[in-house]
């Protein structure tokens, strides 16, 4: 019986969803050669994360001939912004403004990035006002 959904993912197994996210659907070995930097992980360490995330429900898993092709089920925004949510209740006590400050506070920030932040926050406003 699958796990709610509502469990945050631990480090490794967002490392293989950020994997399959950006590949769409594959095998083990197709998120294993899609896994970014150094990190070399087993082929059975693979599989067995497969299989937690199956079971939590963040993929789905179909055989094909004679493997499986693990599927997100879960939209990668869909889980960026459980997350944020989860990081706002827990740190900055559910006031996303705070994250938000905190974030433009941060002094590695660009001026580039400000402005970025700030096109992103009228685009907003004027998608709600219209």
């Amino acid at each position: 019986m699958p796990r709610r959904r509502s469990e945050m993912l631990t480090d490794v197994e967002l490392e293989l969803m950020i994997a399959l996210w950006q590949i769409g659907s594959g095998s083990v070995r197709d998120v294993m050669d899609a896994l970014s930097g150094d990190t070399k992980r087993a082929y059975t360490s693979v599989a067995t994360i497969l299989k937690i995330l199956d079971d939590k429900g963040y993929v789905t898993a179909a055989r094909k001939e004679r493997s499986l092709i693990y599927t997100p089920a879960v939209e990668r925004s869909d889980y960026e912004g459980k997350s944020l949510k989860n990081l706002s209740d827990s740190l900055f006590g559910g006031t996303p403004t705070a994250l938000v400050a905190r974030l433009v506070d941060n002094e590695e920030l660009t001026d580039e990035m400000i402005q970025e932040i700030k096109a992103i926050i009228e685009t907003r406003i004027r998608k709600d006002d219209g």
